[in-house]
C-alpha cells in the first residue's frame, strides 16, 4: 500500500490560546511526545511545537487512520475530551498536507510572515525526530524539499529583509547605524512598557550594558523634555561626534524637537518605527504572492517525482517481462529468421493483454464495459496509438 502525507494540529488560526497552551511542548519533552507517536503506530513522524503551532508532520500507508490516532494522543496530552479537541484540529492529507509543510517552512503560515526563526524549528523538529529513529524514506523526501523551497523563498524574495513590528524596526535602524551592536553600549531613560520592550530588543540584538550610549531609549512621558537639544550636542561633542540613535518610545515625546536637527543624532520617534513597520509588512505582503509562487512550483514538481518513483516498480516488473518473452522467444525460434523472431515475440507480447480485453468485452450484463473503456484509455496513452494511427492516415494520404 503506497504511504500518503497527513498535517494533524492546530496553529494560531484555529485554536484558542487554552489549546495552545496546553499542548505546547518544550524542547526536552519532545522525546517523550515521539515515544507516544510510536505507540500510537506512526513509524514515519515530527512533533512541531512553536509560538504558534504545534503539529504533527507524518507519512503513513492509512493517513486517516493514523491521523485519528495521533488526535487521541493530543487529547491526552491536553487532558482534553477527544470531542472536546477535535473540533479544533486541522487535519491535512496528500497534496494540502506537502504544500502546507513546505509553506510553514517557508514562513508563510507564520503570525508574522517571513519571520526568520521558523525554518530553524522545523529543522530541530526533524532532527529529534531522526534522533528518535522516526524519519523514513517519504519523510526524508518531504523535509528535504520543503528545506529547499524555504531556501529558495529566502534567498529569491525579500521576504524576510523588512521589518514588520516597531521594537524590530528600531533594531534594524540601529543596525544600520551602528553595525553590530554586540560592540555598542545603550541607555533606557524611564520604565514605560514600550521602552523596555524596545530595550530588550536590541539586547537580544546584542547591545551590550547600559554605560556610554550609542542608543538611547526613554520612555518616561511626563510632558516635559528628557533629552535637550542642549545635552544632546555636549553629548555628541564628547564622544567626538559619533553618532547616536535616539528613540523616543514617550507618549507624550520625551526628546526635544530642536535634537533632531543636530547632525550625528538621529532620532525617531514611535510614529516614525510605525512607518518603517507598515512599510515592512507591505514588502513583505508583495514578497509572499511571489514566494507562494516559489511553493507552488516545489508542490508540483515533488508531486510529480513521487509520482514519477511510485512507477518505478512496475515499470521494472514490465521490463523484466518483456525480456523474458525475448529470450523464450530466442530460445524457441531456433534458426528462425529476424522477421518471424519477432513476429512471434510481437505475438507472445500481445497474447495476455488481448485476452484481458477480450475477458473485460465479454463479462455479463456489460459489467465490464467501464474497466474495457478505461483499459483502452490507458494503452492508447501508453502506447500513443491515436498519434500512430494519424501518422499512418497522413502516410496513406501522401502522393
Amino acid at each position: 500500500m503506497p504511504t500518503g502525507y497527513f498535517v494533524i494540529g492546530g496553529n494560531h488560526r484555529n485554536w484558542t490560546g487554552s489549546v495552545r497552551d496546553r499542548l505546547f511542548t518544550e524542547p526536552g519533552e519532545v522525546p517523550a511526545v515521539l515515544e507516544g507517536l510510536k505507540a500510537a503506530g506512526l513509524s514515519q513522524a515530527l512533533w512541531l511545537a512553536t509560538c504558534d503551532r504545534v503539529e504533527v508532520v507524518a507519512a503513513h500507508p492509512r493517513p486517516a487512520d493514523a491521523a485519528l490516532a495521533v488526535a487521541g494522543l493530543m487529547a491526552r496530552r491536553a487532558g482534553l475530551d477527544f470531542g472536546e479537541l477535535a473540533g479544533q484540529l486541522l487535519t491535512l492529507t496528500g497534496l494540502e498536507a506537502v504544500r502546507h509543510v513546505f509553506a510553514v517552512a517557508s514562513s508563510l503560515e507564520s503570525q508574522v510572515v517571513g519571520e526568520p526563526q521558523v525554518l530553524g524549528q522545523v529543522k530541530a523538529a526533524y532532527r529529534l525526530a531522526v534522533a528518535a529513529k522516526l524519519a523514513g524514506p517519504e519523510l526524508d523526501a518531504l523535509m528535504r524539499a520543503a528545506f529547499a523551497v524555504a531556501k529558495r523563498v529566502r534567498t529569491e524574495t525579500v521576504i524576510s529583509e523588512r521589518p514588520t513590528s516597531i521594537a524590530a524596526a528600531a533594531v534594524d535602524i540601529a543596525r544600520d547605524l551602528h553595525g553590530d551592536l554586540g560592540k555598542r553600549r545603550g541607555l533606557l531613560i524611564g520604565l514605560g512598557d514600550m521602552g523596555i520592550m524596545m530595550a530588550e530588543q536590541l539586547r537580544q540584538a546584542g547591545l551590550g550594558a547600559l554605560t556610554v550610549a550609542d542608543i538611547v531609549v526613554t520612555a518616561v512621558g511626563l510632558g516635559r523634555y528628557i533629552l535637550t537639544s542642549g545635552a544632546v550636542t555636549a553629548a555628541l561633542r564628547l564622544r567626538r561626534r559619533r553618532p547616536v540613535f535616539i528613540i523616543d518610545a514617550a507618549l507624550p515625546t520625551d526628546v526635544e524637537p530642536a535634537v533632531g536637527d543636530i547632525d550625528a543624532a538621529f532620532v525617531y520617534d514611535l510614529s516614525d518605527l510605525e512607518r518603517v513597520a507598515l512599510q515592512g509588512r507591505v514588502s513583505r505582503e508583495a514578497a509572499a504572492a511571489a514566494a507562494w509562487e516559489l511553493v507552488e512550483q516545489a508542490v508540483a514538481g515533488f508531486v510529480q517525482d513521487r509520482a514519477a518513483r511510485a512507477a518505478t516498480p512496475i515499470v521494472a516488473a514490465l521490463r523484466r517481462h518483456f525480456d523474458g518473452e525475448r529470450r523464450r522467444v530466442l530460445v524457441d525460434a531456433g534458426g528462425l529468421g529476424a522477421e518471424e523472431a519477432t513476429r512471434r515475440l510481437v505475438n507472445r507480447l500481445l497474447h495476455q493483454p488481448c485476452e484481458q480485453l477480450r475477458q473485460l468485452a465479454a463479462e455479463s450484463g456489460g459489467c465490464g464495459l467501464a474497466e474495457r473503456a478505461a483499459a483502452e484509455r490507458l494503452l492508447r496513452t501508453l502506447f500513443r496509438l491515436d498519434d500512430e494511427a494519424e501518422t499512418t492516415a497522413n502516410e496513406d494520404e501522401a502522393p
